[in-house]
């Protein structure tokens, strides 16, 4: 599959949703990811020619920052920034709660919006700003090595 089958094959509810999710992300993350259709979802990625290492779980694969997918009930973003780095993470949640009505619906890197019309473009256009290729590498790093 391919992000345009993908996109094409999604319920009609999320298409508008997710397009202006993955335009935000298009038009927000800081120069240096490189966009792929990765996972089975678009992702958002610190290519291998910036980081040859890559992703340690999978070798030859570059290191996955963003991942938005769409499931059966909800859009998914799947943010590795906000595992590796607690302040972050506090900072989306306690931000959140401020600026948003409804419970957060968060695993470990994965928050999910079971509303179409309730997702905080706002707020997630300020955490898609916050962190460079450069310091994801060095998070995703310092975490690896603990």
């Amino acid at each position: 599959m391919d992000m345009q089958h993908y996109v094409d094959s999604m319920d009609d509810k999320w298409k508008d949703a997710y397009a202006q999710l993955v335009e935000l992300l298009d038009n927000t993350l800081p120069i240096g990811f490189e966009k792929c259709f990765l996972y089975n979802m678009i992702s958002y990625v610190v290519p291998l020619a910036t980081y040859p290492s890559g992703y340690h779980v999978t070798p030859n694969t570059p290191l996955p920052f963003i991942s938005i997918g769409v499931q059966k009930k909800h859009i998914a973003i799947y943010h590795m920034g906000i595992y590796a780095n607690k302040e972050l993470l506090n900072w989306f949640t306690e931000n959140y709660q401020q600026q948003v009505p409804t419970k957060l619906n968060m695993g470990k890197s994965c928050i999910r919006f079971t509303n179409p019309h309730k997702i905080p473009f706002s707020l997630l256009q300020e955490l898609f700003e916050k962190i460079t290729p450069e310091q994801w590498i060095t998070a995703y790093e310092k975490e690896r090595n603990r």
